[in-house]
């Protein structure tokens, strides 16, 4: 339990049908289970000390006073574990029984939360035995059991008994918030099964009040489909209310007279499922839920009100850092699952190819002009350009491929870059630069054989000046190719490659354009193009503005910057979530380990929060261009950041690692 993440389970034990000493004993063994693999939060299914399938047999006295006896079981056994533990009983309040579940944690009962919404169809018919609980708000008074009397000890003074035994004022209603006192984010609110399936149910107030972790303790019998349906129900209302999900339900051992529980149980983190168990396997499913993601997430998203309507119950937990059990992805802008994945490239060229559309029409343009490189980024730039004007229905001739061979560029990137423009069926127009480079270094004074960030600089402002001028020359308009990553390290020249009249790249970073021109590549069906786009591929990043050792290109980006990898993975954590320098420096040693050491990744994070800070100048300026993910560096809608803030507490929690 730390940076954010708290360990949570959903356990679903064997029951016995109305035999309430058995199924406290297992519950029990699976509490201690459950601590001892550093769970917290530990969730069990509705009405699970007697069983959900009861029936007629929750009206008799003798059931429902042994589940209350259980219950106090269960509180004892909670007093040496470090847990909130939430149980499912029948419970009796003013000659009105409910169907109830108790949180329990280090010896005493939190609260009492009474399921609000009851099924009566098909073979349910809880309205029968049980009363709904929307409405009853009330204090109740819980004896602890004497074990060595064997009977309820009433107390000489309220809040004290005999014999070391309690009596406690348990608050009672479906308005219930538990938090953690040792991490204020992490607030849990109940909801029981049908509560859920419900079009208002409880957990949408709980969580505009503020909860930040929904537990639901559940009977869900399994029919075909209803999996399925169940999974993305749960998943859809953790995305609703930026909570984390998590969903307990009954499983073997319940009475199989008409229907057949699964103990289906699943754990969900805003939109996405965690965990999920196999139908009919019962046991204990692990999961781990960053509260502290879900907290940024809601703190951006302004239609997020929230309003305090409940009661606020404390509870402890003792802090301790523990391996997470969630994959870290080490890519997350890009899908894992194939599928998935062309999926998104597709969806992302068609909106960057109609953002390039939009921005065409509107101004009148009778062409687009490109630089291409023979590198991934005009690659991809081209590829999106040539899609624009076959949604336009122009020719592919009015797209203007600039090839501006440099002091640093070699035959492998210039043949790609002319093949690829000859396949697409783009002008190619070649303008060497090298002359008029030298020219301007003689009017600044520049030594060529000095290769500083001048030397640089110079060719790549040349190139802009190139590609403007043709625009206007030819009625057209200079498509940008630089990408997110870059954007973020500041890799890019001011007012060279800085500069465009539209950035189709600017928000997608490095390691998904390689996708994106791989899936073209895989699906453009032109098999000359494809063989020049795998070559794309297998070339080294490099910007070629210094010159080639033994024909080879000798300035490699990742040598001088860092792995872009790692850089798009402290992006995304950085701004999505807006996770601390050291959160981020943990998901990434797991997210890389074996891959990278954690020197090594410590470095390029050190590199990556000193050049996003001190580049933002760049940012501040940049050209339009369509947005595709939920990160962007956009100055007018996604980063209004000062150019000069200081990094300083950033690098200094780095420093402490």
């Amino acid at each position: 339990m730390r940076d954010g993440f708290v360990r949570v389970a959903a356990a679903t034990p064997k029951v016995r049908v109305a035999d309430t000493a058995y199924n406290g004993q297992i519950i029990r063994t699976m509490m201690r289970e459950a601590c001892q693999n550093h769970a917290k939060i530990v969730v069990f299914p509705e009405l699970c000390i007697t069983g959900y399938t009861c029936g007629d047999l929750f009206l008799q006295s003798k059931l429902l006073a042994e589940a209350k006896q259980e219950l106090m079981h269960i509180v004892r056994e909670s007093e040496s574990l470090d847990a909130l533990f939430l149980v499912g009983l029948p419970y009796e309040i003013n000659g009105k029984l409910y169907n109830m579940a108790a949180a329990v944690a280090h010896g005493e009962v939190l609260g009492l939360v009474p399921k609000s919404y009851l099924p009566n169809y098909n073979e349910f018919y809880e309205r029968r035995y049980f009363t709904p609980g929307e409405k009853l708000c009330c204090d109740e008074m819980l004896r602890r059991w004497d074990e060595a009397e064997g009977k309820d000890v009433e107390a000489e003074v309220a809040g004290v008994g005999a014999a070391g035994s309690t009596v406690q004022v348990v608050p009672v209603s479906t308005d219930l918030i538990f938090y953690c006192e040792q991490m204020p984010r992490l607030k849990v609110a109940v909801e029981l099964c049908e509560d859920l399936w419900t079009p208002m149910p409880p957990s949408i107030r709980h969580g505009m009040a503020g909860a930040t972790v929904i537990a639901n303790l559940s009977a869900s019998d399994e029919i075909t489909g209803k999996a399925a349906y169940r999974r993305d129900l749960v998943a859809g209302q953790s995305a609703r209310l930026i909570c984390g999900y998590i969903y307990a339900s009954a499983g073997d051992g319940e009475s199989t007279q008409d229907v057949v529980y699964s103990g289906h149980n699943l754990i969900a983190e805003n939109g996405q499922i965690l965990g999920e168990s196999a139908p009919f396997s019962g046991g204990i499913l692990y999961g781990e839920i960053d509260v502290e993601a879900l907290e940024n997430d809601r703190r951006r998203m302004s239609t997020f009100e929230t309003e305090d309507t409940h009661v606020w119950v404390p509870f402890s937990l003792e802090t301790e850092a523990c391996e997470l059990l969630r994959e870290i992805d080490p890519t997350p802008f890009v899908p894992g699952n194939m599928a998935k994945r062309n999926e998104r490239c597709d969806e992302i060229l068609n909106i960057q190819a109609y953002g390039l559309k939009k921005r065409l029409e509107h101004t009148g343009c009778k062409s687009a002009v490109i630089g291409i490189s023979g590198g991934l980024d005009s690659t991809l730039a081209l590829l999106v350009t040539v899609r624009s004007f076959d949604m336009i229905g122009k020719g592919r001739g009015d797209i203007i491929a600039v090839t501006m061979p440099g002091f640093g560029t070699t035959d492998r990137t210039y043949d790609n870059a002319v093949a690829m423009v000859k396949s697409v069926g783009a002008t190619l127009l070649e303008v060497d630069i090298r002359d008029a480079v030298r020219t301007h270094f003689r009017d600044i004074g520049q030594d060529e054989n000095n290769h500083d960030i001048t030397y640089e600089n110079s060719q790549a402002r040349e190139r802009t000046q190139i590609l403007m001028d043709i625009a206007n020359k030819e009625r057209g308009m200079v498509i940008g190719t630089g990408d997110l990553s870059e954007l973020a390290l500041g890799w890019a020249t001011y007012n060279g490659d800085h500069m465009s009249m539209y950035a189709v790249n600017a928000s997608v970073p490095k390691t998904l354009v390689r996708h994106l021109v791989r899936y073209y590549a895989d699906t453009c069906g032109d098999e000359g193009l494809t063989k020049v786009l795998l070559d794309v591929l297998d070339t080294p990043v490099s910007p070629e503005l210094l010159p080639p050792e033994d024909g080879k290109i000798s300035q490699k980006t990742e040598d001088i910057v860092g792995p872009y990898e790692l850089h798009d993975f402290f992006l995304y954590h950085m701004l999505r979530h807006g996770f601390s320098p050291a959160k981020i420096y943990r998901l990434a040693c797991a997210a890389f380990a074996g891959t990278y050491e954690k020197k090594f990744i410590l470095k390029w994070l050190k590199t990556f929060y000193r050049r996003f800070f001190a580049q933002q100048f760049k940012r501040s300026c940049l050209p339009d261009g369509p947005k595709v993910g939920s990160v962007a560096v956009s100055p007018r809608g996604d980063l209004r950041m000062p150019s000069d803030a200081s990094a300083r507490i950033w690098l200094d929690e780095l420093d402490s690692i």
